[in-house]
């Protein structure tokens, strides 16, 4: 597990030092994990080939979505459904944490059958605007979305990283996989929990970076 735990190092070490941005990192721990499965002999030219197959798939995906995410905004800007949206919610008569936690739930939901990214494009854009009419911090709105989103990635039945498990295991079935979730989901539920009732954890440790 070295090589895991160095490349972990590097990258938010590096973040934590200042040496680049998340996003610089990311680049730096993809030609970190590609020189480490060099050092190490786990690479071959067929699977590099693949993963330059793979990662031309998911950039083409990726686009696609953002092309038809910018179509979809300039619906809803055109028909100003954020701003009739967030009048109706603001004028409904529920608790703002009501309001968000109806927004949770509907991420939770949505977690189950698309991906993250997909999440976040498409509701964004009408979300956002029903946030900054409730008054709250949209810094931790995103973190604690972005929570949210990230337990979609686990929940069945469209779970995207109990796929990947499987397809790496194929052994093991996918009842076992869904079952084996189950304490995972609750943790995250707790940590989903603490940052709705305590909003400085979400700013306190970029706060020890200042």
């Amino acid at each position: 597990m070295w090589h895991i735990a160095l490349l972990f190092a590097l990258v938010i070490g590096g973040i934590y030092i200042g040496w680049f941005s998340p996003t610089e990192a990311a680049s730096v721990g993809a030609f970190g994990a590609f020189a480490l499965a060099l050092a190490v002999g786990r690479i071959d030219l067929a699977t590099f080939v693949g993963c330059l197959k793979e990662t031309a798939a998911t950039t083409g995906m990726i686009f696609l979505i953002l092309i038809g995410t910018a179509v979809f905004n300039f619906f809803i800007e055109t028909t100003m459904l954020p701003a009739l949206l967030a009048d109706w919610i603001v004028s409904s008569g529920l608790s703002p944490i009501a309001i968000l936690l109806l927004i949770l739930a509907f991420y939770v939901v949505l977690g189950c059958f698309m991906d993250s990214l997909s999440m976040i494009l498409l509701t964004l854009p009408v979300l956002f605007p029903v946030v900054q009419a409730l008054d709250f911090d949209v810094i931790w709105f995103g973190i604690v979305v972005l929570s949210v989103v990230e337990v979609g990635l686990i929940t069945p039945p469209v779970g995207m990283n109990l796929f990947v498990i499987m397809a790496s295991y194929p052994e093991v079935r996918l009842k076992s996989l869904y079952l084996g979730v189950i304490p995972f989901l609750m943790a995250d539920m707790v940590r989903i929990a603490l940052l709705i009732l305590f909003p400085t954890l979400t700013l306190w440790l970029p706060s020890l970076m200042a």
